[in-house]
């Protein structure tokens, strides 16, 4: 069952379609690709949630096949240069939060940052269709930059959806990426280097969201003259201010016990206590200090602001440090932008073998066995027809001599008899 849903979610090492099904419609990606079709797998592992806690050994594929995605597709996205190819990476990167979140045995934080990744999945796909619509179809942010003043409202929503993917309170991505964090690190299932690597990819999430925004609406123009930004209309507009509404408020549903006991009158994590009926307790739990729960999240922080500051370094201050950079990793960035070279390798060692294979199939077991068969009963129902019909030609000479046979073979078989 995990196999599939890492199929149905874009996990290693099943992951590769989601990136090319960006070519689709932008409504299309914000819809299907962001908020509802990929999640089905995380979903299913939810649901089933007490078949699983009887496997650990699963749930510790699951966690280590989530956390090296999120690793993974965060790195692919940091030396992208496709608007729609960097979000979709993101999502493929969120996904592997989610499935962390499942193998630790955090259920509900799994499905509590699936809801708010729709929310500012959704708005920076949508962001970007406006975008793209603003540059007349162009993808490329090497292309782009200095959007901000044309686009303002896109801007202002896109911000917000920049604020909470890379888990900055109070925005809705903080609250379900510090959960999933905590209980990698706390749960009896996780582990501290679950917790690295979980922190490491919200590093790398801040730096390559900074990245693009930097690239796109900050910094100076690199807008060919033949194009003139605008904003879009207000049918584009209206859904890109509701979701950063929803981007904002949309993770207070959520707040960890650790900051609803300081805040008076807060219920603490609504949506945790929503799904308790149908989420099963983890084993062992043990109590934990609110000391280094509090540390844990302002480190967690204080890593996103980092790398966030880093990247508007980089690509608004000193714009030929990646450059510098690239150059000087060489072929390790190379192997980076080209995906870890994966869909080569796909073609390599499975699709083109299983091509070459089919086409050899093909040739011989359907054109030379298959169809020639065919070809030989329809010759001999042929020749057969041929045979009968030449015996039915109308000439009389030639039904005397068969009734001549017919006779001289019947008187021979009553002689031998």
């Amino acid at each position: 069952m995990f196999i599939g849903a890492t199929g149905k979610s874009a996990q290693i090492p099943l992951y590769v379609w989601l990136p090319d099904a960006m070519a689709g419609p932008t409504p299309v990606s914000a819809l299907i690709h962001a908020a509802t079709m990929v999640t089905a797998g995380i979903y299913m592992i939810v649901r089933l949630n007490p078949i699983f806690m009887v496997a650990p050994n699963t749930m510790m594929v699951i966690a280590v096949v989530g956390g090296l995605t999120a690793i993974l597709a965060a790195s692919i996205g940091m030396t992208q240069w496709d608007i729609k190819k960097i979000l979709a990476y993101s999502t493929v990167s969120q996904l592997g939060y989610m499935f962390l979140a499942a193998g630790v045995g955090a259920f509900s934080a799994a499905m509590f940052h699936l809801m708010t990744h729709a929310f500012f999945k959704a708005l920076m796909f949508l962001g970007s269709g406006s975008v793209i619509h603003a540059m007349h179809e162009e993808q490329d942010i090497r292309k782009m930059g200095g959007l901000a003043k044309y686009l303002p409202v896109t801007h202002i929503t896109f911000v917000l959806g920049w604020l909470a993917i890379i888990g900055i309170p109070p925005f809705a991505g903080f609250f379900s990426k510090d959960e999933i964090l905590w209980m990698s690190f706390h749960s009896p299932l996780g582990h501290w280097s679950l917790w690295a690597v979980g922190a490491i990819g919200a590093a790398m999430t801040a730096f390559y969201m900074t990245r693009l925004m930097c690239l796109t609406f900050w910094g100076k123009s690199r807008v060919p003259k033949n194009i003139h930004p605008h904003e879009s209309p207000a049918l584009m507009t209206i859904p890109l201010v509701v979701l950063g509404l929803l981007s904002v408020v949309g993770g207070w549903i959520g707040i960890p016990k650790v900051i609803s006991h300081i805040l008076p009158g807060e219920p603490g994590n609504i949506f945790e206590h929503w799904l308790e009926p149908l989420i099963k307790a983890i084993p062992n739990a043990t109590h934990a200090e609110a000391s280094l729960e509090w540390t844990l999240m302002g480190v967690s922080v204080t890593i996103a602001v980092i790398a966030a500051m880093m990247a508007r370094q980089f690509y608004l201050k000193s714009p030929q440090t990646p450059e510098k950079l690239a150059h000087s990793l060489g072929p390790i960035y190379r192997l980076v932008s080209k995906k870890f070279l994966v869909d080569e390798l796909y073609f390599r060692f499975l699709i083109n073998p299983l091509i070459e294979t089919s086409k050899g199939i093909w040739y011989y077991i359907d054109v030379n066995f298959i169809d020639r068969c065919t070809y030989w009963v329809a010759d001999l129902v042929k020749g057969a027809g041929s045979f009968v019909r030449s015996t039915q030609s109308g000439n009389l000479q030639q039904y005397a001599m068969y009734i001549g046979l017919g006779i001289v073979a019947a008187l021979s078989f009553i002689l031998l008899r």
